[in-house]
């Protein structure tokens, strides 16, 4: 394709994108991300066209994904000709039949079924989407054309500005300002550290071995983190143009996406849509008559935790088990084969168009000075609005939770919330005026991490909490290194213990101490961030802790703590291993 070539087929997408946002009759959007498809989307959908059908109705029904809205799921939206858009929830497949009736023959928008209308005023009984909780404190950027557009569909992407990044480095900067741009703008690593990807890029580029190469980490495994998985359902297009923007920065021949064996919907997109640009010339040899080719591959991971760590993601990826290893030296110098490899993450190199698009000062006038940008988080447990929410850096974890979360569901009181995933910290409500930026959540114990967060109410065990932690960590361990390998072990089988109603008095020492070994002398990311939740628990709500060791009762009353009568399960005993432990640790105390 040539460039004059890409500017007639950007114009024609637009063209046609116009008769989507003017129909001239309703367009029915379908929401078809994996949270979405588990609550039935699929069979509302099939339900909307037998209905259309049966009606005698003409409509355009798109398929869409990844808006956000997961607790209304499935979604659907409608917007008939000289009226708003309207989003619906719950239309499951027996509801869908009575709202298309009601809207499209009856003239009644169903009020009592719709969440929001996207207008500037109430709209019928509906409230403006804008004025809701959950949008209203929104900065859309990377979540921008996800609910809009079909996520299957090159021409929807290109429509919405897709690509125009891309075609801009090509045909009008060097790689040497790119990767300025990005600098500038001071886009940090959204997998959890933080770390400018400009300096990344630079250090890659000035490597002198070649090929080098860039992996985006999509190996997203924590439980209840599943921004990046909706990132790549919703708007795959939007990853795949910052990954050959980088690609063209750093001087690569190849891109690879790495994505979770237990990520398919996910997996199935992102190849579509890399079969799309290469068709579309935007992908293989000479891309835009600019001698510059840059080719892509889609792999998938083992589904493990560790996978996820960038070492281990590179031994993945080239055929080997996923294993972190130790550095220096790091990627950047040599990584893939030896060879300098950028490891981004999906978040991250998604914005890489809007900062080519709109320049660096537009990206750092948003969020903080030293946390830039917006941040997607995932919202799960007992909140109101489980889902998505984008936010400009540097917002309140209090309006994150209660004004975009909606707060706590069916009247419940917040306990606390697990920030940064599985190895993140335990927030308690008197710190929820702390910001969501890199470096701050730190000093309480806990991470921004790569947004997920768990909300718990009252009746929530802490205690339980840093049980299940620990025992994902220690399943999840590649068992390579003996602290993580070992402490997260022994940590598992003391809160055994102290769960059953056998915990020791030494025991919450014990806990400490063996949590900032493990940090010290961990191998990865895994093991150094383990103990993180103990931490916390232990920091915040040692109270809880004290309960269960001393007075042998678990306030929340959601642990086992003694065998019931008649039960076979037998008394925890301390083993020759464990005695000769507290031995040490009673005569260390003594000196």
């Amino acid at each position: 394709m040539t460039p004059g070539q890409w500017r007639e087929y950007q114009r024609q997408a637009k063209e046609r994108w116009r008769s989507v946002l003017e129909p001239k009759e309703p367009v029915i959007w379908v929401s078809t991300d994996s949270g979405a498809l588990a609550s039935g989307a699929a069979r509302t959908l099939d339900a909307i066209e037998s209905t259309l059908r049966r009606l005698g109705v003409s409509a355009t029904v798109r398929k869409t994904a990844a808006f956000g809205t997961t607790w209304l799921e499935p979604v659907v939206d409608i917007q008939k000709p000289g009226a708003p858009r309207i989003t619906y929830g719950g239309v499951t497949a027996d509801v869908a039949p009575e709202l298309l009736e009601s809207w499209l023959v009856r003239d009644d928008p169903r009020p009592d079924l719709a969440f929001a209308s996207f207008s500037d005023e109430p709209y019928r009984g509906i409230a403006p989407l804008k004025d809701t909780d959950w949008w209203r404190l929104q900065r859309r950027v990377l979540l921008g054309r996800c609910g809009w557009i079909d996520p299957d569909s090159i021409e929807d992407y290109v429509a919405n500005d897709g690509y125009a990044a891309l075609a801009r480095c090509l045909l009008e900067m060097t790689p040497e300002q790119v990767v300025e741009e990005v600098k500038e703008a001071n886009v940090r690593g959204r997998g959890g550290a933080g770390f400018p990807a400009g300096i990344k890029w630079e250090s890659a580029a000035s490597a002198a071995n070649n090929p080098k190469f860039i992996i985006v980490n999509a190996h997203e495994g924590e439980p209840n983190v599943f921004k990046d998985r909706r990132l790549l359902e919703g708007d795959p297009h939007q990853l795949l143009e910052g990954l050959i923007i980088a690609g063209y920065a750093v001087g690569s021949p190849r891109g690879y996406v790495y994505i979770g064996s237990e990520y398919p919907l996910a997996f199935e997109r992102t190849v579509r849509a890399v079969r799309q640009a290469e068709e579309l010339g935007l992908l293989g040899e000479n891309i835009l008559g600019t001698g510059f080719g840059f080719e892509v591959r889609v792999v998938p991971g083992a589904g493990a935790y560790i996978s996820g760590e960038a070492s281990a993601a590179i031994y993945g990826i080239q055929g080997e088990r996923g294993m972190p290893r130790t550095k220096p030296p790091r990627s950047a110098e040599a990584g893939l084969w030896g060879m300098p490899t950028v490891v981004n993450n999906v978040e991250t190199l998604s914005n890489m168009p809007h900062v080519i698009n709109n320049g660096a000062k537009w990206f750092t006038s948003l969020g903080t000075e030293k946390s830039p940008g917006t941040k997607v988080f995932s919202l799960a447990g007992d909140i109101k609005y489980v889902g998505m929410a984008e936010l400009e850096m540097g917002c309140t974890m209090r309006d994150l939770l209660f004004v975009a979360g909606g707060g706590m569901r069916d009247g419940s009181r917040f306990r606390a919330v697990l920030a940064g995933g599985i190895s993140g910290g335990l927030i308690p409500e008197d710190k929820l005026e702390l910001t969501n930026e890199f470096g701050t959540l730190e000093a309480e114990g806990s991470m921004m991490g790569s947004g997920g967060y768990e909300i718990y109410d009252e009746g929530t065990c802490m205690v339980d909490v840093a049980y299940y932690c620990t025992r994902f960590n220690r399943d999840e361990s590649c068992g390579k290194c003996v602290p993580c390998r070992i402490g997260t072990s022994s940590q598992l089988e003391m809160f055994e213990r102290i769960r059953h109603g056998q915990g020791r008095e030494s025991d919450i020492a014990r806990l400490a101490r063996s949590s900032e070994d493990i940090i010290a002398y961990s191998l990865c990311g895994l093991g150094q961030a383990a103990p993180v939740p103990i931490l916390s628990m232990i920091r915040h709500f040692e109270d809880e802790l004290i309960a269960h060791v001393r007075d042998k009762r678990c306030p929340a009353g959601v642990c086992p703590m003694r065998p019931e009568e008649g039960s076979r399960q037998a008394p925890f005993t301390m083993t020759a291993l464990e005695r000769a432990a507290e031995e040490r640790a009673e005569t260390v105390g003594t000196r």
